[in-house]
């Protein structure tokens, strides 16, 4: 067995000695969603207190933190692979420390710290407050550190998050998830729901305008299930786009479920709030839906497309499929195919089911086989590639407002933008109609001259 550090409230030191102490440097790699990169930020605010450093490179850390995913199988044979690549830090310098964060030290903390030899530290999502004093007992003792318990009552809603400077802000308005998805670990790793307060989320949002941002994500396992007194979501997203218009507003994740005709009103009342909703819908089938605990059919997922279409014509949509889940037929399958056709989404992540512990799908018997699955997959992308082009087709020749928000990653010459409906736009850095250079960070007006699946291409206006 190993030893385990279980940090009191006592072993806290003072601020002033903490700085004394450290100036050591730390590594942080992300890997998983949004909330990953948010709880990143969270980490950094709490280890630069302590005094330690952040760096960017991995040679000249103390300390190597892998934050983690635990959403499906993939994920997890990512950070084992990665832990492997770890070694060799490990053997030119044994006193560097590493550490496992997030989802999958909270789920696999057993497994992680007998197993894989050289993970010094296993911190779940909601004990990153005790994280600092981790890392210092550990650099001083060699002794192994683990803080996994989950919080009924965390929300680090007192942290100010170390972003790096860009237009672009995650802001993170609550956390954990109560839906129980028959197939997901969330509830597991990352507890039950509990919201920031509003008033903290919106002095946030202020700060982060004043501070030259220009588009915000809110984020949430379920941010329409936000609550705080008698205010919803709904009620959130309006202050928001009052209190700090110049910001371009989204969201992500929407549970079906909860997303009510108020969310939609709101949306479609507001020109900040962007027109674009990620609502996974996992399958077209509702048997396979009521299976999967999704608390929704088919046609009350498609009533909320069209009452959206309804108020907001332009609107996007993105969602999550599912293929392969326990018992799925080709009929259950060519159910999904004909849902995509019939909502036409604008993008989708698709993913081959993969069966996790503790969640109740895992007693289903898995009898699709992995060829089935990986064939259905395909069958998935390959639909949804031919929709998205057909999607952005229509746009060819149409006027959009984007907001530049980096160099493109394939070449200096070009930028990347992002329109209200969150698709990617790529333009000359130069604009040669009036001998002008386009620059991270302006609001520009662009025709799309071009398209592919994923990407629009345009020229700048004058």
């Amino acid at each position: 067995m190993f030893d385990n550090f279980i940090l009191s409230n006592n072993t806290i030191r003072s601020k002033s000695n903490r700085q004394n102490i450290n100036h050591r440097k730390v590594y942080i790699e992300t890997y998983g969603c949004q909330m990953n990169l948010s709880d990143t930020e969270i980490i950094l605010s709490l280890l630069n207190d302590y005094g330690f450093t952040d760096t960017d490179n991995v040679n000249e850390s103390d300390v190597i933190l892998i934050n983690t995913c635990s959403v499906r199988e993939h994920a997890e044979k990512r950070i084992y692979s990665r832990l492997s690549n770890l070694k060799k830090y490990k053997k030119t310098n044994p006193g560097i420390v590493i550490g496992i964060l997030g989802c999958m030290a909270e789920r696999l903390r057993n497994q992680l710290l007998e197993k894989e030899k050289l993970v010094d530290l296993i911190v779940g999502p909601d004990e990153y407050r005790k994280l600092p004093a981790l890392i210092e007992n550990t650099l001083e003792t060699g002794d192994k550190g683990i803080a996994v318990k989950l919080s009924k009552i965390e929300t680090y809603d007192d942290i100010k998050p170390v972003r790096k400077k860009g237009i672009s802000a995650w802001v993170t308005i609550m956390r954990g998830c109560d839906k129980f998805c028959s197939f997901c670990v969330v509830p597991f790793t990352r507890g039950r729901e509990r919201s920031r307060k509003l008033n903290n989320i919106i002095s946030e949002l202020i700060e982060l305008e004043q501070n030259g941002v220009k588009d915000i994500w809110l984020l949430g396992q379920n941010v329409n299930s936000y609550r705080d007194g008698g205010n919803d979501f709904a009620d959130l997203l309006k202050l928001s786009s009052k209190k700090v218009h110049s910001l371009r507003i989204r969201f992500t994740t929407s549970h079906p479920y909860d997303l009510s005709e108020k969310l939609l009103v709101t949306m479609s009342e507001s020109d900040n709030i962007c027109k674009y909703i990620h609502l996974p819908v996992q399958s077209g089938s509702d048997r396979i839906l009521k299976l999967m605990n999704r608390l929704y059919t088919v046609k009350q997922y498609v009533n909320i497309i069209e009452y959206a279409r309804k108020l907001m014509p332009d609107i996007a949509f993105s969602t999550d499929i599912i293929a392969g889940f326990p018992t799925e037929t080709q009929e259950d399958h060519q159910m999904t195919l004909n849902l995509m056709k019939e909502i036409k989404y604008d993008g989708a992540y698709t993913f081959a089911y993969s069966p996790r512990e503790n969640t109740k799908a895992y007693s289903i018997d898995d009898n699709v086989n992995e060829e089935i699955k990986r064939n259905r997959l395909e069958e998935i992308i390959d639909l949804q590639r031919k929709i998205s082009i057909e999607v952005n087709t229509k746009l060819i020749g149409k006027t959009k407002e984007i907001i530049i928000e980096s160099t493109s990653k394939k070449s200096d010459d070009f930028l990347m933008g992002r329109t209200d409906c969150n698709k990617p736009v790529i333009i000359p850095r130069f604009n040669k109609k009036n001998n002008t250079e386009n620059k991270i960070g302006d609001t520009l007006k662009i025709i799309v001259t071009k398209i592919n699946s994923a990407t629009l291409f345009g020229e700048t206006l004058i």
